[in-house]
C-alpha cells in the first residue's frame, strides 16, 4: 500500500539532505576565502602605517638638518653668539632626535599592541567558534585603497548575517535558510501533487514545515530524520483522527447513516462491509435500498443481506429514494434495531438536480452520520467530489475504497483536509471483513517506513 508515495518521500528525504550538505560545503569555502581576504587587508594597513611613521621620521629630521644652512646666509656674528646658536641648535637637534626615536617608539609599539590584540580576536574567535557561540563569516569583503582598521572589520563581522550553517568543532550544526527551504520544498511540492495531494493541503504542510525547520538548528546526523519528522508532523496536523463509529451507534437507537458518493465506487459493497462489522460487535442493522434508479443496484443490496442474514428495505425501481428511507427507518423502530445504513444512488458530484435527491433523503431522514465514499485511487477526481458533496450535503466522515491498489495515498490527505472530517475507514479488498478502521498513526507510519 502506498509504495509509489513512500518511495518518493525517501527518494526527496535524500535530495533534501544532499542539497543542504552542498550548500554547507559552498558556505565553509566562502568563509576561508572572506577569512583570507580579512588577513590580507590587515596586513595591508600595518604596511602602510609603518610606511608613513617612516616618512614622517625622514621629513622631521630633513627639517632640522636645513636649520644650519639658513644660519650660514644670516648676518655675521660674533664667535659668541656663533658657539651659542650652535650650541642652542645642537641640543634642538637633540631634542628632537630623541623626540623622533620616542615617537618611533611608540609606533612600534602601536603596532605590536594592534598584533597582540588581533591574536587575541583570532584566539577568542577560534575559541567562540569551538564552543558554538558565534558563526563564521560568509559574506565578502571589498578590500578597497583605503583600508578599514581593526575595530571596524569586527564590528562588520558581528553585524554579518547569519550563516546557514554553524560549525561546531568539527561537525556542522545546519541552520536551514528561507532561501534553502523554498529550494527543497519545491521538490516536494511536485512529489505531493504527483501523489493526490490537494494544491490547498500542500500549501498546509508547506507552512507548517517552515515553522518547523526555517532557521532553526539541525545536527548534521539527524538532518534526514528531522526533516522527515517535521514532515510526518505537518500530514499528521492535517489528518483527523475518527470518533469510535460502534461507540457512537450505540448511543442512539435507531442510528441512522446515509451512504453516498458517485457511481462505481463500491457503496453498495463498503455498506455491507460496515453491516457485517456491526453484527460482529452484536449490533443489529436494515439496509434500505435508496438506489432506485441503477439497474440490478437493489439486487447487489439484497445478495449481500441474505449472505449477511440482514433485512433489506425496498421499493421499486423508480421509487421515491427518500420514501425507502424513511419506510427502513420506521421498520427499525418497529423491530427495534439499532442502526439503520441507507444505500443511495451514485450521483455526479457536478449535477445540482441529482444533489438535491440526496439532501432531499437527508431532510426526511435526519441522519446522525452522513459518510462519503470514494475510491482511493480517484485522486483529484475524488477531491473534486469530496469538496462538492461537503459544501451541498455535508460530510461526517468519509470512507476510501480500494485503497489496498492505491500506490500514491495522497487523497486521503486531501480529503481530510479539504472536509475538515476524519476518513473512518479504508476498503483493503472485496471480502466482507476487508475493511480497516482508519488510525492515522498507523497510515503515517506506513507512508514513511
Amino acid at each position: 500500500m502506498f509504495n509509489f508515495f513512500k518511495e518518493k518521500i525517501k527518494s526527496w528525504l535524500g535530495r533534501s539532505k544532499e542539497k543542504i550538505e552542498e550548500s554547507a560545503e559552498k558556505v565553509e569555502e566562502k568563509a576561508a576565502r572572506i577569512k583570507e581576504e580579512k588577513k590580507a587587508v590587515k596586513e595591508e594597513k600595518k604596511e602602510k602605517k609603518a610606511a608613513r611613521i617612516k616618512e614622517e621620521k625622514k621629513e622631521e629630521v630633513k627639517k632640522i638638518e636645513e636649520k644650519p644652512k639658513k644660519a650660514v646666509k644670516k648676518k655675521k656674528k660674533t664667535e659668541e653668539e656663533i658657539k651659542e646658536e650652535k650650541k642652542v641648535e645642537a641640543e634642538e637637534i637633540k631634542e628632537l632626535e630623541k623626540e623622533v626615536e620616542e615617537e618611533e617608539k611608540k609606533v612600534e609599539e602601536e603596532i605590536k599592541e594592534v598584533e597582540k590584540e588581533e591574536k587575541e580576536v583570532i584566539e577568542k574567535e577560534k575559541k567562540l567558534e569551538i564552543e558554538g557561540k558565534i558563526e563564521p563569516i560568509v559574506q565578502e569583503e571589498t578590500i578597497t585603497r583605503e583600508a578599514p582598521t581593526i575595530e571596524e572589520l569586527e564590528k562588520e563581522s558581528e553585524e554579518k548575517k547569519p550563516s546557514i550553517f554553524k560549525r561546531i568543532k568539527e561537525r556542522f550544526s545546519y541552520k536551514l535558510s528561507e532561501e534553502d527551504f523554498e529550494g527543497i520544498f519545491e521538490d516536494l511540492e511536485m512529489m505531493l501533487l504527483e501523489n493526490n495531494v490537494a494544491l490547498e493541503a500542500v500549501d498546509a504542510i508547506k507552512k507548517q514545515l517552515k515553522e518547523e525547520l526555517v532557521n532553526k538548528e539541525i545536527k548534521k546526523d539527524s538532518l534526514e530524520e528531522k526533516i522527515k519528522e517535521a514532515l510526518k508532523k505537518s500530514i499528521d496536523n492535517i489528518l483527523i483522527e475518527p470518533d469510535d463509529l460502534l461507540s457512537l451507534i450505540k448511543s442512539k437507537k435507531p442510528f441512522v447513516i446515509v451512504f453516498f458518493g458517485i457511481n462505481g465506487t463500491g457503496k453498495t459493497t463498503t455498506i455491507a462491509k460496515v453491516a457485517n462489522l456491526l453484527l460482529k460487535n452484536n449490533i443489529t442493522c436494515v439496509l434500505a435500498a435508496s438506489d432506485t434508479f441503477r439497474a440490478a443496484s437493489i439486487e447487489q443490496l439484497e445478495y449481500h443481506a441474505s449472505k449477511l442474514n440482514v433485512k433489506v428495505v425496498k421499493h421499486d425501481y423508480g421509487a421515491d429514494p427518500a420514501a425507502v428511507a424513511f419506510d427502513a427507518i420506521k421498520h427499525a423502530k418497529a423491530h427495534d434495531i439499532q442502526a439503520v445504513l441507507i444505500d443511495t444512488a451514485g450521483r455526479m458530484h457536478t449535477k445540482s438536480n441529482l444533489l438535491s435527491e440526496m439532501e432531499k433523503i437527508c431532510r426526511v431522514t435526519d441522519p446522525d452520520l452522513k459518510i462519503f465514499v470514494a475510491e482511493s485511487i480517484a485522486g483529484n477526481d475524488a477531491i473534486s467530489q469530496a469538496r462538492n458533496f461537503n459544501e451541498t450535503i455535508g460530510i461526517d466522515g468519509s470512507i476510501l475504497t480500494k485503497a489496498d491498489v492505491d500506490e500514491k495515498g495522497g487523497t486521503a490527505i486531501s480529503i481530510s483536509y479539504i472536509t475538515k472530517k476524519p476518513i473512518l475507514f479504508l476498503g483493503t479488498g472485496q471480502g466482507m471483513d476487508d475493511l480497516e478502521v482508519f488510525d492515522k498513526e498507523k497510515f503515517i507510519d506506513e507512508l514513511f517506513s
